[in-house]
């Protein structure tokens, strides 16, 4: 049974990466070899229930693949920090390692661009993990823009905000993380955003964080952002989002303004609302976030044992348009004026704004 399994190593065993291992499990298509994380009494106890090796020290995994086994088809599923595992990611492309990497894609864009680069160059896959493609809300909401539900739409608006702020100091630190909320906790939104309605021509963004010095802000990753988006010149929308301790609980919406309703969704579900208000349809899902990463990964194993019927999804070079939407709201924030995403990913603004036929 385990010949017909992908040969898998895991790297990071947070919670998220708890999450991913039960998800790749639950599959019944990866076969765990090996996992590392920094805590070696945390992985040595899972490793032991899953008989597989155990490491602390990831350049020693990634340095020793040849050594445990040999496969065409290696498979590395990335839950660590970036900051933590960015020099042993690139390592183990170079091995041939078909790579899924929890979201954000990267810190920055031209980190993002090297991996996608070596990716390419080794001619492997590279997944990044957007559940939300798999919500059964986000679903309903990319039937509606394939069907033309929402052609006449004018006005978006994205609200997001997140009860607890970050524990860890690595998240404050702007070299580490690489940005605060808009990397971190919207990266799924702006994904369905770029997704449905390809790059904004246009940003422009201001953003704060909860730090009482002014100086020390400076030195501190946003954990409040106000970014406004220009797509055409009928199509413009916002995204507000902030994380700070009781706050309230936890939000995440797209809302769509078109002529005659209102459309709003989440993952958990759909609501529209004619022009006078009147709720005309609703639902309600109840999908989980286990199930949605155990779909995402069987078509990903899929892609790498079937590639000829089954197409990579969400691969670094598609991600590539989030992280230019999060560079360019930084950039917008550093500079004080409107920045167009086209330019960091060097496409002209034309090609980049008709994805989905927004002309």
């Amino acid at each position: 049974m385990s010949e017909n399994k992908l040969k898998t190593t895991i790297l990071g065993l947070n919670d998220k990466g708890k999450l991913l291992l039960e998800a790749a499990l639950a599959t019944g298509l990866f076969q765990i070899e090996a996992i590392a994380d920094k805590d070696i009494n945390l992985v040595e106890k899972k490793a032991e229930e899953l008989n597989c090796e155990a490491f602390d020290d990831y350049r020693q995994l990634i340095s020793s693949t040849d050594a445990r086994f040999e496969s065409d088809n290696r498979v590395l599923l990335v839950a660590a920090e970036t900051h933590i595992c960015e020099e042993y990611l690139k390592m183990a492309i170079k091995k041939k390692f078909n790579c899924l990497k929890l979201p954000p894609l990267a810190r920055y864009f031209d980190e993002a661009a090297e991996f996608v680069r070596l990716a390419e160059e080794e001619d492997v896959i590279f997944t990044i993990a957007n559940t939300g493609r798999y919500a059964k809300g986000f679903l309903a909401l990319r039937d509606y823009v394939i069907k033309k539900k929402l052609e006449d739409i004018f006005l978006m608006t994205v609200f997001c905000t997140f009860s607890e702020p970050p524990v860890d100091t690595w998240h404050t630190d702007p070299k580490l993380s690489g940005g605060g909320v808009l990397l971190y906790n919207c990266y799924k939104i702006i994904d369905q955003i770029v997704l449905n309605f390809g790059l904004p021509q246009q940003m422009y963004s201001i953003n704060t964080n909860q730090a009482k010095d002014r100086q020390q802000r400076l030195y501190l990753t946003e954990d409040t952002a106000v970014v406004t988006l220009k797509f055409t010149d009928t199509l413009v929308g916002n995204i507000i989002t902030s994380r700070r301790k009781g706050i309230g609980p936890q939000q995440e919406y797209l809302r769509f303004f078109d002529k005659d309703k209102i459309l709003t969704v989440n993952d958990k579900q759909l609501n529209i609302r004619d022009s006078n208000g009147e709720v005309t349809a609703h639902e309600e899902f109840e999908d989980t976030e286990l199930e949605r990463l155990t779909l995402l990964l069987k078509d990903f194993a899929m892609s790498i044992m079937s590639p000829e019927e089954n197409k990579p999804i969400s691969t670094g070079r598609e991600n590539l348009n989030s992280m230019a939407v999060i560079e360019s709201a930084y950039l917008s924030a550093r500079t004080g004026f409107p920045e167009s995403p086209a330019k960091i990913i060097d496409l002209p603004s034309s090609a980049a704004g008709i994805q989905m036929g927004f002309d």
